[in-house]
């Protein structure tokens, strides 16, 4: 209501200054001086929306190479007074030459000092006292990485540090999961902006909303490849096909998955673990286990135990992108094998 208060303002006072303005320099039609003071204020308007979607960094890089680019064309203009030949002929205004060096030189520093504005790395009152002392640690949160929910716990332990940056078009996709007309998709979809929200209210880790867009790429994917390049930020994802490319193009990548897996505890082959069996497996006779951390265990000749808790040989362990597989046999047939082989 504000904002629409103050840009009413605005117009009135641009078509009325327009109105007086051809007034007084007496214009066939004063008419002219509220049409262009309107069209100023409108256009003062476009521009002010088109700049609330940059980042302080972009304006502010803007600013100061539109600076630059001013002083350097002063520079080359002042210069040329000092050529003789130049005020003798005075082939072309020197008035008309400054315009010309402000114009291009200006425009340039404009569009160069926003995009390297975007490598500077500007300290946030809210960021914690280890990060503003030891600079900018950026990690994108990737679509699949919020769903699933874990990036939360991480951070709850501290282990997670730095800021963490959302891209609008990531929160774009999941409002549209979350609106989807699947249940399914509609509750993952509610559960990732409920993670980001449990965040946010968290007082050590900074989540950072960028309007950064790239209209000319297609899919998130490839827009998270490109943001993750242009601020030099790691890449946090558990999508398979989204890690091996951004490995191959030079991108940080942090793995959820890998995470996991690295913090199971090492079952080496000839340990004995307890498990409980909990179905068939899909050879003969294989009963199948879990531990507690989600892990899988193939126990041999252990279909008749369904429901019951044994003691396993662990035979070999299997990592695969899934997961981790462990291979074993019930204990008390050990032996049996082990005199098995030796007679072969």
């Amino acid at each position: 209501m504000f904002q629409a208060v103050i840009r009413l303002f605005l117009i009135v006072t641009c078509s009325v200054t327009g109105y007086f303005i051809a007034r007084k320099y007496q214009f066939p039609l004063s008419l002219i001086g509220i049409i262009s003071g309107l069209l100023i204020a409108l256009f003062v308007i476009q521009v002010e929306q088109a700049i609330r979607k940059l980042s302080l960094k972009v304006i502010f890089g803007g600013v100061i190479g539109t600076v630059v680019g001013l002083l350097i064309a002063f520079l080359f203009a002042y210069g040329l007074k000092f050529i003789p030949a130049w005020e003798k002929q005075e082939v072309v205004p020197l008035e008309l030459i400054y315009l010309l060096l402000a114009l291009s030189l200006g425009y340039l520093g404009l569009v160069l000092g926003s995009k390297k504005g975007e490598e500077f790395q500007l300290p946030s009152v809210s960021q914690s006292k280890g990060q503003m002392k030891g600079g900018g640690d950026y990690k994108i949160l990737d679509t699949s990485v919020i769903i699933d929910g874990r990036i939360k716990d991480i951070c709850d332990t501290g282990f997670m540090e730095g800021c963490l940056i959302v891209p609008r078009f990531v929160l774009e996709e999941l409002q549209l999961i979350a609106d989807s007309s699947d249940s399914m998709k509609r509750s993952r979809g509610r559960r990732g902006l409920d993670i980001l929200n449990k965040i946010q209210k968290s007082t050590d880790i900074k989540i950072d909303i960028v309007d950064q867009d790239f209209p000319k790429l297609k899919g998130v994917d490839a827009k998270l490849v490109a943001l993750s390049k242009k601020r030099n930020a790691k890449l946090i994802t558990n999508d398979y096909n989204l890690n091996k490319v951004a490995e191959l193009q030079g991108i940080k990548i942090l793995n959820v998955n890998e995470l996991a897996n690295a913090l199971k505890p090492v079952v080496l082959p000839g340990e004995v673990i307890t498990v409980k069996i909990i179905k068939e497996g899909k050879e003969t006779g294989q009963g199948v286990a879990y531990l507690e951390d989600g892990t899988m265990v193939v126990v041999d000749n252990a279909n008749k135990l369904l429901g019951k808790n044994a003691q396993v040989i662990v035979t070999s362990v299997l990592q695969t992108t899934a997961g981790r597989m462990i291979f074993s046999n019930l204990k008390k047939i050990e032996p049996e094998q082990r005199i098995a082989g030796q007679n072969l």
